[in-house]
């Protein structure tokens, strides 16, 4: 018997080409013989339309009415289960589903939000729940849980956009007293580096204040070090395992948006260079970060080596990390054993095992 898996991506983030490309490998490695998969699109504006092509129609760009695809949604009623169409005024139902893959990054998408319309649907799907996916993508709100536990983060603070348009110059002052530049300000809901700047000066810090506001209302700014960029990547639910670590060398001064998708330059290093005794360090930390939130499924979890004393901090964690043929969080797995088709069966049953 088939597992009838609905896979969604897409959606209104900055991240939705990020997701349209994990969405084509997640897809490519699905074994056709033991799922049957349905392609669910979600537009820039938030519109989701259903097809076996929705992956192709949505990469060619913005568009009034898809052709070729079916208007179509997830209704957040259990008794209604699966995928649903208006049709002639009549809710039609399309498909069953066994289980939803969310592939999508950023708001809208692994926030929480869709996590609650499918719990409200009483839908099993891989990942983290609402908790867990709320508190990992709001990256001051993961440090203040991070900090709360006793684990190693770095100096920041969270500033509203609101505060920043009413007083730059205070924010600025509090932001300077975090320690000496480098710092760094990023919206506090995003990722794949998006809007996140490096300030070496308060001129800089100003426009990356500018820079982040422009996709969120909440801004962190955090101390710069000397480091290195390890990643471990996590899988489970009461009793996660973590993968080896890797190291990311970026092209750029750091892991920006154009090193991480499109400059071949930047070099994924697995496993990474360290000693015996940091490699327990950060799959430890990992491992304790990933139940601090309460995450399950799987998890990314992101740490800054400082090159120079040796110390490790958690930088964020991702609960639905990237999934293109670049991405870390497969590499490390294939790497630790477990080969990509084999990490989605493996995610998929966790999925189920949750719902249970």
């Amino acid at each position: 018997m088939t597992l009838r898996v609905g896979v969604i991506f897409g959606g209104r983030s900055a991240e939705h080409d990020v997701s349209l490309m994990s969405a084509r490998s997640v897809m490519a490695h699905l074994d056709p013989e033991r799922y049957e998969v349905y392609p669910i699109a979600i537009t820039p504006d938030g519109a989701w339309w259903f097809g076996p092509d929705a992956l192709e129609v949505l990469a060619q760009g913005p568009q009034g009415r898809p052709q070729g695809l079916t208007p179509a949604m997830i209704p957040p009623d259990p008794t209604k289960a699966g995928l649903w169409a208006w049709r002639d005024a009549v809710l039609e139902r399309l498909a069953t589903l066994d289980v939803v893959f969310p592939v999508l990054h950023g708001p809208w998408g692994e926030d929480g939000t869709l996590q609650g319309l499918l719990e409200l649907a009483g839908v099993p799907y891989v990942g983290a729940g609402v908790a867990a996916s709320a508190l990992a993508m709001d990256k001051g709100l993961f440090k203040d849980v991070m900090r709360a536990h006793g684990l190693p983060v770095l100096p920041y603070r969270v500033f509203t956009r609101h505060q920043w348009r009413r007083d730059p110059e205070a924010v600025l002052d509090a932001s300077e007293a975090l320690g000496p530049y480098p710092l760094f300000v990023k919206p506090a809901n995003l990722g794949s580096s998006i809007g996140v700047t490096k300030a070496k000066h308060r001129d800089q810090l100003r426009q990356g204040f500018d820079e982040a506001a422009r996709y969120d209302r909440r801004i962190i700014v955090e101390r710069g070090i000397p480091a290195r960029e390890i990643e471990v990547s996590v899988l489970g639910n009461d009793e996660p395992e973590a993968s080896i670590p890797g190291e990311v060398v970026p092209a750029d001064e750091f892991y920006t948006y154009q090193a991480k998708y499109y400059d071949d330059r930047s070099q994924l290093l697995i496993p990474a260079p360290l000693s015996d005794e940091l490699v327990e360090q950060a799959r430890a930390l990992a491992l304790a970060a990933y139940r601090a939130i309460d995450a399950r499924g799987m998890a990314r979890v992101d740490f800054l080596l400082h090159k120079e004393t040796g110390e490790l901090y958690l930088s964020e964690i991702n609960t639905i990390p990237g999934f293109t043929p670049v991405s870390m969080y497969p590499k490390l797995w294939e790497a630790s054993g477990l080969p990509y088709p084999q990490l989605l069966d493996r995610l998929l049953a966790l999925a189920l095992e949750a719902q249970r």
